[in-house]
């Protein structure tokens, strides 16, 4: 679909726009990084992303089913900022039964996701660039929700910067609406100050219930993890479920 500047734009993220019509700049919990791959990156992508990658444009098509992508109807799990893959890959292929949507906006990070995940044996993981929050919101249906993987997010340490943490009330409402009864939100971050963040929020949003819990054991080391085990942070994981 072509977006020419007369036509309505694709509503991604938000797009909120003035009275007179300007568009309003967003509040985003990420920025876009390079879009540059490397020789290895470009060959997983050149050989899988036709099959895997969700281009963005086809979320705004009428009708957009997100089960027709997986060729399957199965319970989704949702992974939020897969980085690189390397836990996606391998949680994935311990999942067979699941379809894995992997939401990434750094194109390189999904290209060398490509890799692990082909690496792993994982065809039920679709990935896609489109914001997380839209995502959500538009292509996930209430209730449809098995699982959310928050690992690792950008902790925004800077007071200012504070407002574009993606764990925030309205994101902790909307996730509770997309999660099943009995379904999870499973978080980890190195930054101690963000857990207190995350604990607070989720403990205030009353569909969900849960906190502080051991280390997830099937999550695999990832170099986020390592590098903050490096200079000694605490790695803090939390598991919330939809009550």
């Amino acid at each position: 679909m072509n977006h020419q500047a007369d036509k309505v734009p694709p509503a991604r993220p938000h797009q909120k726009l003035t009275e007179d019509g300007r568009r309003m700049r967003e509040v985003l919990s990420y920025s876009r990084r390079g879009s540059r791959f490397t020789p290895t990156q470009q060959e997983a992508w050149d050989a899988h992303a036709s099959r895997w990658v969700i281009p963005d444009e086809d979320v705004d098509q009428p009708g957009f089913d997100l089960a027709e992508r997986f060729g399957r109807t199965a319970p989704l799990v949702v992974e939020i900022g897969c980085g690189v893959g390397e836990a996606t890959g391998v949680l994935a292929a311990a999942r067979p039964e699941q379809n894995v949507l992997a939401l990434e906006v750094w194109r390189p990070g999904v290209a060398a996701s490509l890799a692990e995940v082909a690496t792993a044996g994982a065809e039920n993981v679709r990935f896609c660039s489109v914001d997380a929050v839209w995502s959500l919101e538009h292509l996930v249906a209430p209730g449809g929700l098995e699982e959310l993987w928050t690992f690792f997010p950008d902790p925004w340490p800077k007071a200012r910067h504070h407002k574009r943490r993606l764990v925030q009330p309205d994101f902790a409402a909307l996730v509770a609406s997309r999660l099943r009864p009995g379904g999870v939100w499973r978080l980890a971050t190195d930054w101690a100050p963000y857990a207190e963040h995350m604990v607070a929020t989720l403990d205030a949003e009353p569909a969900l219930e849960g906190g502080r819990v051991e280390r997830w054991a099937d999550r695999p080391v990832t170099k986020f993890e390592r590098k903050g085990l490096a200079v000694d942070r605490e790695i803090t994981d939390l598991l919330y479920r939809r009550v």
